[in-house]
């Protein structure tokens, strides 16, 4: 009998001195830290709540309660057993996340695996949480967690919430912890909602050094936060840090991004180096010329005339400035008429002097599309005469569609990579897709991954080549070298003398020759070499192609005459208001 009641005495004066504060040496140092998962924490070395024995004190639980063992594997990673009690007809629900705030801007990030739950449960593993359901009666659960190991202060730390996520309160939380090493560690435990510092209820370190923690009546949504300072070297640390995507973070100057902005510089210098040497050969083409070029073919004792490159007058003049000019169109018709489609007269009146330009032959599949354009805008269909007067009567002429038909023309037979009248090229669109690009890159980055200073670097090349586009010329090196044979071209039409083309030849060559000479401002030196030919001497009278000048033995009212037609047709074409009108200078060779 006395023994029962010493026991008593015994139980009630151990329940009183753990019940009663602790005074003096035994009270617990206030932790520095919270709960947050600091990338470098400092932890205190708190006292120990309770002896050995003291755990077996608390009430048994009432309500659902969990057990938790963690154990650190030699390979950094936990092995976690968890035994979940549910009073029957109950469901549970723990959502464990694997982002953790840290503090200083910065998300922890665990990995779970191999997740799995024996009993009257389930587990399911998404990309931000680990979901275990619980019905009720008694469940394992079982999962590996890696991350959960960080080097600091020339040690090592465990850290991992024991209990979190719970969409019910528990009435009890137990846990045991334990290592590789046999050290005592130092042990800070902390329960209550995300933020506190409230210590556990209980915790202890028995003498293998296996920590042992219990709390009660933990609220739904409130975590047990478990932090273990092990020896340095204890295992392999794996904790894994990642700063918290936001708009200001996102846009934060880091490695990634400051390689980008160098690679961008690195494009730049490149691409403008690249620009100024286009330019620079594209400039040399027009003034280095590509040598003599041989435009007068022989067949035994015949000559014909052969362009380079198969250029027609109209193409020479936007090969050479990029433009498409009223002496472009005016050398097309002289063409049109030495080819045999058109047929020019002069017409005089009392008084005054017109010219009638007449259809010869119907345009055909021989025929360049802006010729054809042209052919058209002069006489239309139905039409098989006109006089300058007459078009300058019903208005002016439309050579919207035939400048159009020059532009694409020059850029079909592969002269330039683009129309010289538009920006648009393929590193114009280049350009486009990169602003684009860099764009959404920018906002999608923003929000998820960060480096959204990446997304701005392609946007800025995007710009810069849209930028440098516009520097880059549109002519190819076949368009150049063309433009080097047109000056050789030139030289041609500087030194041919008249006697050097057999006199079969000669009616034919000087005018086939002559819209070229036309359109690149060398007309009156070429009609004064050539004033003495007999148009003629081949049966025929007059120059085949123009009229009013029949039974002339030479050429010499003809070189009169055609500059008053050329200045004529130069004014009703320039009155469009479609195409530059500026008649070129002779061009030195």
């Amino acid at each position: 009998m006395l023994t029962k009641w010493g026991a008593a005495v015994v139980a009630v004066a151990a329940s009183s001195a753990l019940l009663a504060p602790p005074t003096g040496s035994n009270v617990p140092e206030a932790p520095g830290a919270g709960p947050s998962l600091t990338n470098a924490p400092q932890l205190p070395k708190p006292s120990q709540l309770g002896v050995r024995g003291e755990l077996g004190l608390l009430q048994p639980p009432a309500g659902a309660a969990a057990n938790v063992a963690v154990k650190v594997e030699r390979d950094g990673s936990l092995s976690i057993t968890e035994k979940v009690t549910v009073p029957g007809g109950q469901h549970l629900v723990r959502r464990i996340p694997l982002r953790v705030p840290a503090g200083d801007g910065q998300d922890r990030v665990y990995g779970i695996r191999d997740a799995a739950v024996e009993g009257a449960g389930k587990a399911e593993l998404t990309g931000e949480q680990l979901v275990a359901t619980f019905d009720g009666g008694e469940s394992t659960l079982k999962y590996k967690v890696d991350g959960s190991v960080a080097d600091i202060n020339g040690g090592q730390q465990v850290r991992w919430q024991v209990a979190s996520g719970w969409d019910g309160e528990l009435s009890r939380v137990s846990a045991s912890f334990s290592s590789p090493t046999r050290e005592m560690p130092t042990v800070d435990c902390f329960a209550g909602p995300i933020g506190s510092d409230r210590q556990c209820s209980l915790s202890e370190t028995d003498h293998s050094g296996v920590v042992r923690i219990e709390q009660d009546k933990l609220p739904a949504g409130e975590r047990v936060d478990l932090a273990v300072q092990l020896p340095a070297g204890t295992v392999p640390a794996n904790a894994r840090f990642e700063q918290i995507a936001s708009v200001g973070g996102a846009f934060a100057l880091t490695t990634l991004t400051g390689l980008g902005f160098g690679a961008l510089a690195l494009i730049l210098i490149l691409g403008a180096l690249a620009i100024w040497l286009l330019r620079r050969r594209d400039k040399g083409a027009l003034t280095a010329g590509a040598g003599p070029v041989d435009v007068l073919m022989r067949d035994g004792d015949r000559v014909s005339f052969a362009s380079p490159d198969g250029v027609l007058p109209g193409q020479v003049g936007t090969v050479v400035d990029e433009t498409v000019d009223v002496v472009d169109v005016s050398g097309t018709v002289v063409d049109l008429a030495v080819r045999n489609y058109l047929w020019i007269a002069e017409v005089r009146g009392a008084g005054t002097v017109d010219w009638q330009i007449a259809r010869r032959n119907a345009p055909d599949g021989h025929l360049a599309a802006f010729e054809r354009e042209i052919y058209g805008a002069i006489l239309p269909e139905g039409t098989d005469s006109v006089l300058l007067s007459e078009l300058r009567g019903r208005g002016t002429v439309d050579l919207r569609v035939a400048g159009e038909a020059m532009y694409d023309d020059v850029v079909r037979r592969g002269w330039f990579s683009r129309r010289p009248d538009k920006g648009r090229s393929k590193l114009t669109w280049a350009g486009l897709g990169l602003v684009a690009l860099g764009l959404v890159g920018t906002v999608v980055l923003t929000f998820t991954a960060g480096h959204a200073l990446l997304g701005i670097a392609v946007a800025l090349a995007g710009a810069t080549a849209l930028l440098g586009a516009s520097w880059v010329p549109p002519r190819n090196s076949r368009g150049r070298r063309l433009v080097g044979q047109v000056r050789g071209l030139l030289d041609y039409l500087h030194t041919v003398k008249a006697t050097d083309i057999p006199l079969a030849d000669r009616e034919m060559v000087f005018s086939r020759s002559l819209p070229y000479a036309i359109v690149l401002g060398d007309t009156e030196h070429w009609l004064r070499t050539f004033e003495g030919l007999d148009p003629s001497a081949d049966g025929s009278a007059g120059l085949y192609w123009f009229g009013g000048l029949e039974g002339d033995r030479d050429l010499r009212r003809f070189a009169a005459r055609l500059p008053s037609f050329l200045s004529a047709l130069d004014g009703l074409l320039a009155e469009s208001g479609h195409l530059r009108s500026i008649r070129p200078e002779p061009v030195p060779v």
